[in-house]
């Protein structure tokens, strides 16, 4: 129970470290707001184009363009989460005090990263949403059962992004710099989450491929949860089955590396 709540207090530490940055915050919710826009019009054409694009009609596409504004900076879907912290530390040294704690290295970030995710969604993401549902057609649920579903696979997707950027934060004990990691991240992430377009209009192979990806778990999956397009529990087993996946191939990775500093004397 101790343990437990340490983490809790790491993850409450992280909100409100995020939430000191509020000018950051405001700019955020004016740049989703404004991207959003631009967007929901951009889609608006396109599915006058191409009606049912994906399985979507207008209204679940708008929606779906303000869910991912909404969960831009909550999953840090072009980095910028934990991974940037623990890249840094890993490269100057200092992820030796990490080690020395009394704690476990991969749920500490976590608990922190989670933190951070729930005040970006809070402070950052609820703003744009609501902008959109407030302005355009969006095909929300009545049912409070479909929010609830929704809001557990918002907190999978938070550990399926921490368990990706995770991994590619360790790479640094090998590379010694971040810089191509964080730069593959963004594109990654903004092409394989479907931040661009849903995973669903993907064409052929591609779009089989790309949805059995774990990034389809951070917005493919609240969002058609969300609009009913696929059933809570596939979603979870879905997002559950990567988070784990990902989580225990991290503890591989960060065992080799560990080991790697001690031998190093780092």
């Amino acid at each position: 129970m101790g343990s437990w709540r340490l983490y809790a207090a790491v993850a409450a530490g992280g909100f409100k470290r995020y939430a000191t940055y509020r000018m950051a915050t405001l700019a955020g919710v004016f740049t989703n707001t404004v991207f959003g826009v631009i967007l929901v019009y951009t889609y608006l054409a396109l599915w006058e184009e191409r009606p049912h694009l994906g399985g979507y009609d207008q209204a679940q596409a708008v929606t779906y363009v303000w869910l991912g504004q909404c969960l831009y900076a909550t999953l840090a879907i072009q980095g910028g989460g934990a991974e940037k912290e623990l890249m840094e530390r890993i490269r100057t040294g200092e992820i030796a005090v990490d080690l020395y704690r009394p704690a476990d290295l991969q749920l500490w970030w976590m608990a922190g990263d989670l933190g951070r995710a729930l005040f970006q969604m809070l402070g950052r993401g609820v703003a744009p949403f609501l902008f959109g549902a407030l302005f355009f057609p969006m095909a929300l649920p009545a049912d409070t059962s479909r929010w609830a579903a929704f809001a557990v696979t918002l907190l999978l997707a938070a550990v399926v992004s921490f368990a990706l950027r995770h991994l590619a934060a360790l790479s640094v004990f090998w590379l010694m710099d971040g810089t191509g990691v964080s730069q593959a991240l963004m594109v990654t992430g903004v092409f394989f989450s479907g931040m661009v377009l849903p995973l669903n209009a993907f064409p052929g192979v591609l779009g089989e491929v790309v949805r059995v990806l774990p990034w389809a778990a951070q917005i493919q999956m609240p969002a058609d949860v969300l609009m009913g397009e696929t059933g809570a529990l596939r979603a979870f087993a879905f997002q559950a089955g990567w988070a784990v996946v990902l989580l225990a191939a991290g503890r591989v990775v960060q065992s080799a590396a560990t080991r790697r500093v001690v031998v190093q004397g780092g």
